[in-house]
Formats: C-alpha cells, structure tokens, sequence
C-alpha cells in the first residue's frame, strides 16, 4: 500500500512500501513534456526509468531507417496488412497533430530512455505490446463497435484540428482527461477498457516491480490518474498480467462467417444442378465469374493498381471468393508488391504522405496496401451481387 504521496507541478511522488516512484504525464507530441521529462530526470536522479513504450514502438522511435527493413510481402503472406493499416492510421494522425507543434509524435518518451541512457540509468519499457492491444480490441468488441472504431480511424486520416502547447497542457489536465474517458468509456466502454483500463493495470505493474529504490515513469497524461489509482491499491497479480496479455482466440461463430457465403454459393450450384433449371447454370458460373472479377479489379483501378495487378484481380476475386483462408487482397497486394516494389523513399516519407488524401495514392507503400483494402472489398460487394444473380437457378 501507498504510505504517501506529493504532487507538483512537474510529477506526482509515491511513496510504495519500500519504493519511491515518480510519475510524469506528458502529451505526446508536445515539447514541454520533452523539457518536463529531462528536467525531472536530472532533478530526481532515478536508478530506473520506465516509459510507456513496448519495445517495437521503441526501435520505431529510434531506428530512422526502420522502414527500410520492413519486408511487405512476409507482411502480406502472414496476413497482418489490417494491423499495418491500423498503425499507419495511429501514426498518420499522431504525426499531423505534431507538425503542429514541430515535435515528432513520442518525442519525450524517446528522449526518456536516451536520457536515462546516457546518464547510466536503467530502462524499462512498462506498456503492453500495440499488437497484442490493437487485437484484443477487434476480437472483444461487437461489430457496431467495430464499424464506429474504424470509421474513427478513417476520419482521424483526414481530421484537421489545430492544436498548441497552451491547448496541449490543458488537454493533460486531470478534470479535462476524465471527462475525455469517461465520454469514451459511454461510447465505446469494451474499447476504452482494452485501450486505457487494461494498459493502465500492466503499466502499474511493471512500473511497481521496476528495479531500484527510485523509479521514474514517463506516461501519457490520460494513463496517470489510472496509474496513481493502481499504485495506491493493492499489488496486481502476474495472473491478471498474464490474462490481459493474451490475444483472445477467435469464437466459433466468428471463424463460420467467412465459410458462410461460400457454403450458400457451393449449395444454391449444386440445388440448381440437381433440383433447378440447369440451363442456368453456365449462366449463373458466368454471372458469379463476371460479378466477382469485374467489382474487385474495379477496386483494384480505383487504388491505381499496376495492369497486371488489375488483371490478376479479375482473375483469382471468383477463386478466392470460395476460399475464405485466401482472400483477393492477398493476391492483388502480393502482385502489386511485386510489380511495383516500393522505394526506400517510399517507406521513409509514408508517414507525412499519408497525412493528405492524395499522398495515399503517390506513396508505393500505401498503394499497395489501399490495392489490398480496395480489391478485398470490391471482391465482397461482387459476391453479394452475384448472389442475387444465383436465386435464378430455382
């Protein structure tokens, strides 16, 4: 339990059975956190600092050049473009709001750790693995959740909003946050829980079990009264760490639904060949061949696919589309990769390319993927289409 505390202006000092632990709340793109955070670590002279990174976020921070290693088709191959295309989104928005204030979006948690580098401190990396976290809320929540957090993600790629750092420091406010929270905890309660309640419980556990007397912990603003509140009680287990680390495995139903249309589609041919017109058959194979083909190669012309990418949607939308474990965006994103490889250029600027509509399609590395999104969705408008086509086999 917690024997005392002391706040100023800076951070928030607790006092934790034997341990003393600082917290700082910062904004993330906000340059007086960057001064905040090395003044209070000269200041205080912890022998640990945590920061609210895990370590992928940590090498994206550092390594400039980390896109260069990114292998797009291993990307594809695995099937972890919907995770790519969440984090762009994240950081896209991240980074306009930066632009704002000239500071690069986690700049005060990088200067955290190279900070207490450099002074021979230790660091530790307290938050929860973004991919762990990003999957925990696509599997927990319900699919009108689901549509809302995916049209907030789209409308943040082309949101404008003007922010400094007298907004910026109103915003770390506690009343402010809280009301933010609570306003999202209404909306979309699963998702604040996964986002918020369930990082704030593995950041104050790993912050508590932190090495040495005196411990540092650099977290965002909206993290610190969760954070506080978790200190003050009582110790977290590893059981309840290890739950809310666990990417839950996907339900029954959820892994039927793609086999679903493709098991009508199979019966209503094999109906109409034993109990329908069979003269309509060639038609209907036509029809499900031209609905399917037609609708994701239009996707594909609308991303500005190569020709050869186009094509081959046309060609593997009516396979693919019986065969839920491959879908036409892993065909069209593999053949796009590798007709028109993106540059190095490409991967270094698809961060500040993706903060205009048109930097999208400009950028290689984002064409790529909007050809994935935009042949995999023309693919399932055409099946649907195509379904209304095969009733004419009774």
């Amino acid at each position: 339990m917690t024997e005392s505390s002391m706040t100023n202006s800076d951070y928030t000092s607790l006092q934790v059975e034997d341990k003393e632990i600082v917290l700082v709340g910062t904004a993330h793109i906000s340059q007086d956190s960057v001064e905040t955070v090395i003044r209070t670590i000269d200041e205080i002279i912890p022998d640990t600092v945590c920061v609210e990174l895990d370590t992928q976020r940590y090498q994206s921070l550092i390594n400039k050049k980390g896109w260069e290693s990114l292998n797009l088709k291993e990307l594809i191959k695995k099937k972890q473009v919907p995770f790519l295309l969440s984090n762009l989104a994240l950081s896209s928005y991240q980074k306009r709001m930066g632009l704002q204030t000239g500071v690069k979006p986690g700049a005060e948690l990088a200067a955290a750790a190279q900070t207490a580098e450099e002074r021979g401190m230790a660091v530790e990396l307290v938050d929860r693995n973004i991919r762990t976290t990003l999957l925990r809320v696509w599997r927990k929540t319900g699919l009108w959740n689901k549509t809302k957090v995916m049209a907030s993600l789209v409308g943040s790629l082309f949101e404008k909003q003007e922010l400094n750092e007298e907004e910026l420091a109103k915003l770390r406010e506690s009343d402010t946050l809280s009301s933010m929270l609570d306003e999202m905890g209404k909306v979309l309660p699963s998702v604040k829980q996964i986002l918020v309640d369930e990082r704030d419980t593995y950041m104050a556990y790993h912050i508590r079990n932190a090495p040495g007397k005196k411990v540092l912990a650099v977290v965002g603003a909206a993290h610190l009264p969760g954070i506080i509140r978790l200190l003050q009680g009582d110790k977290i287990s590893p059981e309840t760490i290890s739950e809310i680390s666990t990417i839950p495995l996907k339900t029954t139903f959820s892994k039927m639904v793609p086999w679903l249309i493709p098991g009508i589609v199979v019966a209503l041919f094999i109906g109409g060949f034993f109990f329908g017109n069979r003269d309509q058959l060639a038609n209907a194979a036509t029809a499900w061949i031209l609905a399917n083909g037609l609708f994701s190669a239009l996707g594909a012309l609308l991303a500005l696919g190569h020709p050869v990418t186009i094509i081959s949607a046309f060609i593997a939308a009516p396979i693919t589309s019986l065969n839920p474990t491959i879908g036409a965006g892993f065909v069209t994103g593999l053949v796009q990769s590798f007709v028109a490889p993106p540059t190095v250029h490409d991967m270094e600027h698809v961060g500040e390319d993706l903060m205009s509509f048109k930097g999208w399609w400009q950028n290689r590395l984002a064409r790529v993927l909007l050809v994935f999104l935009f042949s995999s969705i023309g693919s399932s408008i055409g099946t649907f289409v195509a379904l209304g086509w095969l009733k004419d086999l009774f």
